[in-house]
């Protein structure tokens, strides 16, 4: 089996060595950031900022036997346990990204997961819908940190990858949630509005309402795909004021734009049909509500749609106040919202060289706001599809290769045990290079 290496771009991350406490309400004071930046790792991590500019952006050479990072990789090692190996695509549904995206859409196993239902009344009278597994509130301590699903374009609790990383979290002694959009995931729609890429109102109710229900515990989010972009956004406008005490993007296309552009090349047209059924589909079991609206709205282009860009135009772009699809994708990108993030976000994207990722193409990534940004990292993956990833233990029917990887990030950031770290940085550990840089296998 060939083994091809995890192409790895990381920036300085300085604030996983500190916990958010339940005292201060999660929130970050200025004091307490200066605290963490004191601490010996962050120290070492800003020392070797200061001196070295390649040190927050270097790719890795997918054919190295062991890749140059900066040493941020080094003092995260012992976190990201999994990046210690090799990332082995499974055979055959691997070397392809589309029979990778479409086996795992398909064939993934579903864990199924018994869910209870929560239907949550939003400020403008609509509804989303909050799943919570069964025998939490009596399996799972009052404490315990609380982790937010939000699933990719017409996703919701039902889908196989919500599930695995559900049931990973829930293993750990997590709590979980699953954040059904309107419409999506068997949600109800009661106005004439759905969802969009752009609107953050309806995950700031739902984080605002969970803090409320379990205001001794972390809160954290993760989402993919279409989600992810909604909840970078929305990391990126509450800032120091974020009620979520870290998340991570998986999938995310990141610039609408460049997302649109390829969604009409080549096999692509065959996601883009897909979704635009999705959304039909949905639309018009709700049509109804949209009877005699006027304005802008062309409801036949939305109910007839054959792409993602003629539902957004004839529908979803009016809702939200746009003047054109085009509009709509660039006032909605997520990778504008970055630089403002101020909580730790872990991004995992798949392949900065061939675009293996139909559907969020590696072009649209924000590297040189990441990069600048000492509250994110990014890893980036030579293989993986869209939502794929089919490697690792559990390949091919299993959860993806994520899903490890988030949950060991996320309980870093829950508990970071610094006592572990002292020694996670030495001369002795790594060779160094003229540039300061030094090389670990991933």
């Amino acid at each position: 089996m060939t083994t091809t290496r995890t192409t790895t771009i990381l920036s300085a991350f300085s604030h996983l060595t500190s916990r958010h406490h339940h005292q201060v309400h999660r929130r970050i004071s200025s004091s307490s950031s200066n605290r963490k930046m004191n601490s010996p790792l962050n120290r070492q991590i800003s020392d070797s900022i200061s001196g070295n500019d390649n040190f927050n952006l270097k790719l890795v050479s997918s054919s190295a036997s062991s890749s140059q990072v900066g040493e941020a990789t080094d003092s995260l090692r012992t976190v990201f346990e999994k990046l210690r190996r090799p990332y082995n695509p499974y055979p055959l549904v691997g070397w392809n990204r589309h029979i990778e995206t479409i086996f795992a859409a398909f064939f993934r196993s579903l864990p199924g997961i018994r869910f209870r239902r929560e239907c949550l009344r939003t400020a403008d009278d609509g509804v989303v819908s909050l799943d919570w597994v069964c025998g939490d509130d009596t399996e799972i301590p009052i404490d315990a940190p609380v982790l937010i699903l939000l699933p990719g374009l017409t996703g919701g609790s039902g889908d196989t990858y919500v599930q695995h990383m559900l049931a990973r979290a829930r293993r750990l002694r997590w709590r979980v949630v699953v954040f059904n959009s309107r419409g999506c995931g068997g949600s109800p729609v009661v106005t004439p509005q759905f969802y969009s890429a752009s609107f953050t109102g309806d995950t700031r109710e739902v984080v605002k309402h969970v803090y409320t229900r379990y205001p001794n515990s972390n809160l954290y989010a993760v989402g993919w795909s279409l989600g992810a972009n909604i909840l970078v956004r929305y990391l990126g406008e509450e800032a120091e004021n974020c009620l979520l005490s870290g998340g991570v993007s998986l999938c995310n296309p990141f610039n609408l734009i460049i997302a649109d552009e390829d969604f009409r090349k080549g096999f692509n047209n065959i996601y883009d049909k897909a979704l635009a059924r999705s959304l039909t589909k949905i639309f018009k079991k709700h049509a109804l509500l949209f009877e005699d609206i006027g304005g802008e709205y062309d409801i036949k282009l939305a109910a007839n749609a054959k792409t993602v860009k003629e539902f957004d135009e004839g529908l979803t772009r009016v809702s939200f106040g746009f003047n054109s699809a085009e509009h709509y994708y660039s006032s909605s990108s997520s990778s504008d919202s970055i630089k403002y993030v101020r909580r730790p976000l872990l991004c995992i994207q798949v392949d900065a060289l061939a675009e293996n990722d139909p559907i969020a193409p590696s072009r649209g990534i924000p590297y040189e706001d990441i990069k600048e940004n000492p509250n994110c990292l990014l890893i980036v993956t030579p293989k993986g599809g869209h939502l794929g990833w089919v490697a690792g233990d559990e390949a091919p029917f299993g959860a993806p290769w994520t899903d490890p990887i988030v949950m060991e990030f996320l309980q870093h950031i829950e508990d970071p045990a610094p006592a572990s770290w002292n020694s996670c940085v030495t001369s002795d550990d790594a060779d160094h290079s003229g540039n300061g840089l030094h090389k670990i296998g991933v």
